[in-house]
């Protein structure tokens, strides 16, 4: 006979996504022996433990890594189960983790959770701003519901659901050299300074493929942030492959030049990303079409 319980189920869950005993006792409101005696019995059923415990936080062991969609699973089942009957989808309550790549998380969160928060305000919504190895990473370790990022992901776990073009631009400050060519041509790159993002983001990636296309130059600056490479490149510091997304309001306003670049591929699609384990519940399927169903914006 089955004796898992739900309470079992959702403290499982629960130190999955908070690291700690003591934080999932606060989530769930329950004292902290409380906690690790439901884990302790979880764990006694399965026969297998649950969690490494790694430097004072509790990392889920390769079972755990299996069994949690699982888990996650039969918990969002019986939340649908007691939703009452004809009830209005305003009604969806719940957590849902989203982790957003630095373009997305910086300069489209409003596009990309403005529906959704109008739709179901009872949703409680965590988001971390991260690269995309980091997202991709938090995903497969279930730590991540959906990610939103910014570049292709091959990854045989993970489904990719493309949802709107951001292309890149190559800018550079006004009267910068670059700037001053009619016609600009691959040659008159040689020798540039570039302004990169870190290794692990999507944009590092397609800016490689850039710089590989042209003659060579030379990396001056890696930044972490969007928003301080953009900043670097109004400085004149260098140039840099910018989202279009990240560059509407200072070219307007002459701060940037989005330089006229048709000899190379900056074209991108912007992504969300699902554990292909993961059990899709209500929360997820009405966060996916909330962002799927707006019509996508014009490219300029």
């Amino acid at each position: 006979m089955i004796g898992i319980s739900i309470r079992q189920l959702e403290v499982f869950v629960a130190i999955a996504d908070t690291g700690t005993v003591l934080a999932a006792s606060e989530r769930l409101s329950v004292t902290q022996p409380a906690v690790s005696m439901a884990l302790s019995e979880l764990e006694r059923q399965i026969g297998a433990p649950l969690f490494d415990r790694v430097r004072r936080r509790l990392r889920l062991s390769a079972r755990g890594r299996e069994l949690l969609p699982c888990a996650q699973e039969v918990i969002e089942r019986m939340h649908e189960m007691l939703r009452e009957p004809g009830a209005h989808p305003q009604a969806l309550t719940g957590k849902l983790h989203l982790g957003a790549s630095n373009t997305i998380g910086n300069y489209l969160v409003g596009e990309l959770l403005g529906e959704f928060v109008h739709r179901h305000p009872g949703v409680s919504l965590k988001v971390s701003v991260e690269n995309t190895g980091t997202i991709v990473a938090g995903i497969l370790e279930h730590r991540i519901d959906v990610g939103c990022v910014e570049g292709p992901v091959n990854d045989p776990q993970i489904d990719t659901i493309g949802w709107r073009h951001d292309d890149l631009l190559v800018c550079a400050a006004p009267g910068h050299p670059l700037t001053r060519h009619r016609a600009l041509q691959a040659r008159h790159f040689q020798g540039a300074s570039w302004i990169l993002r870190e290794p692990g983001s999507a944009m590092r990636v397609q800016a490689e493929r850039v710089l590989a296309s042209l003659p060579s130059g030379r990396i001056l600056l890696e930044l972490g942030q969007v928003e301080a490479i953009k900043q670097a490149v109004i400085a004149g510091l260098g140039i840099a492959c910018l989202p279009g997304a990240a560059t509407t309001d200072a070219v307007a306003t002459g701060r940037l030049v989005a330089l006229d670049t048709p000899f190379l591929d900056l074209q991108r699609r912007l992504s969300l990303l699902l554990h292909r384990a993961r059990y899709r519940g209500a929360l997820i399927d009405a966060f996916v079409r909330s962002v799927l169903d707006k019509p996508e914006p014009e490219s300029p």
